[in-house]
């Protein structure tokens, strides 16, 4: 991988954890008092852009509102991540509900399904 690949993971690695650290305790959006953790950070071309996978708990109105929480705090977001990482550029902060947990889960229990009926036979 050459060496520009490489900064773009370290990148993502402290923009990762830096968004964890404003989520533990620095918004204080009521919106976020839901259980939430980022689990991915991925960079657009350029670092112009920067995608926040999230895993949020809870029920479907709340994860909505969350979310929406989230997208409200992007600038902030924004802002911080150029101040903290001394960036050139303010990429542009999305933020994306991960349901690969949940999709997992829905995986499985089809698979366990299918078992137990095939067992039956």
């Amino acid at each position: 991988m050459t060496f520009a690949g490489h900064r773009a993971e370290r990148v993502a690695e402290e923009i990762r954890n830096e968004i964890s650290l404003m989520l533990a305790g620095e918004l204080k959006d009521p919106r976020l008092a839901l259980p939430l953790s980022v689990t991915e950070v991925r960079l657009g071309p350029g670092m112009r852009t920067v995608r926040v996978f999230v895993r949020l708990e809870g029920e479907a109105a709340e994860r909505a509102a969350a979310l929406k929480g989230l997208m409200a705090a992007a600038g902030y977001i924004r802002h911080e991540l150029v101040e903290r990482l001394q960036l050139r550029r303010a990429p542009e902060v999305m933020f994306h509900a991960d349901e690969s947990e949940m999709v997992g889960q829905h995986i499985e229990d089809l698979l366990r399904k299918a078992r137990d009926e095939a067992e039956k036979q």
